[in-house]
């Protein structure tokens, strides 16, 4: 029974020992091989490998994936005109010398975060300091991350890693200076909306204006131009009455005179107090203008 125990037991320690030399390394994965913080070889290769158990031995896995730095929170920078702004960045980088890498921060994940979160800090601050509130949101953006992209590759592969892409998320003002920046744009847009509101009246008054004087001028020229067609018919109306009369100056006179007793009498209540001896009634009396007999 004794002997039958003992040799399970050193079968389930043989076999511990086989599993704890084997592993797996996955194709997405670096896998770091140490002993005693010394780094013995670096496999790239996917696929089932050996190793020394514990402690003689440790593997570590690092990904070999592109992997994204982005902090929860914006941080605050100032600009070349002493304004507080936040700034939410995320980096996009992956390890190229796991070795290095490994050495650098001794496999902590954290701690290789960390340390990247610093150095991007840096290059933000270093740049943004040296640009104005409106480059580093619209002007002068893409530059901004082309540079800090290239200050924070060269630090980047002192510990093994490659930058492959800087992008800011959020450029915002401070909330203690959004009021005032959002007054001061009210202020701007209200002077914008007057000023244009002022333009657009006076040019309002000036057109009214002009078409004021250009309705004179027609109203002008086309009473100008009616008193003339006027006075042409005026004058050939007298010159067809003149050859009128010329022809025949009785019938001419009798016919005016009927014209005249036309308009005169138009309504039987139509009344005239005058002598029966007048000119005006001289066709009255005869046909041929004749005085009446008493």
């Amino acid at each position: 029974m004794s002997r039958a125990f003992t040799m399970l037991v050193l079968g389930l320690v043989a076999l511990f020992l086989l599993f704890s030399t084997l592993f797996v390394v996955d194709q997405r994965q670096y896998a770091i091989v140490f002993a005693l913080g010394e780094v013995k070889k670096v496999i790239n290769e996917p696929g089932l490998h050996f190793k020394l158990p514990p402690p003689f031995q440790n593997v570590v896995f690092l990904d070999k994936r592109i992997l994204t730095l982005d902090t929860p929170e914006a941080d605050r920078f100032i600009t070349a005109e002493k304004k507080n702004i936040l700034v939410d960045a995320f980096v996009k980088y992956r390890i190229t010398d796991p070795r290095l890498y490994f050495v650098s921060f001794g496999g902590d994940e954290r701690r290789a975060q960390d340390r990247m979160a610093q150095i991007i800090k840096a290059a933000l601050n270093e740049e943004i300091t040296k640009r104005t509130v409106r480059e580093v949101i619209s002007g002068e953006r893409g530059k901004v991350m082309d540079a800090i992209r290239n200050k924070v590759s060269e630090e980047a592969k002192q510990i093994g890693g490659e930058i492959l892409d800087v992008r800011l998320k959020r450029v915002d003002y401070v909330e203690q200076i959004n009021n005032s920046v959002y007054e001061r744009m009210k202020s701007e847009r209200a002077r914008v909306a007057n000023e244009l509101r002022s333009t657009g009246a006076a040019e309002s008054e000036k057109i009214r204006a002009d078409a004021d004087r250009q309705r004179t001028v027609i109203l002008a020229e086309a009473y100008r131009d009616a008193e003339s067609i006027r006075g042409d018919g005026d004058a050939k109306a007298s010159q067809i009455y003149a050859e009128a009369f010329g022809q025949n100056p009785e019938f001419f006179k009798f016919y005016r005179s009927l014209e005249a007793y036309r308009s005169s009498f138009r309504s039987r209540s139509d009344l005239l107090v005058l002598d029966p001896n007048t000119e005006f009634f001289r066709y009255f009396r005869g046909a041929d203008g004749g005085s009446v007999k008493k």
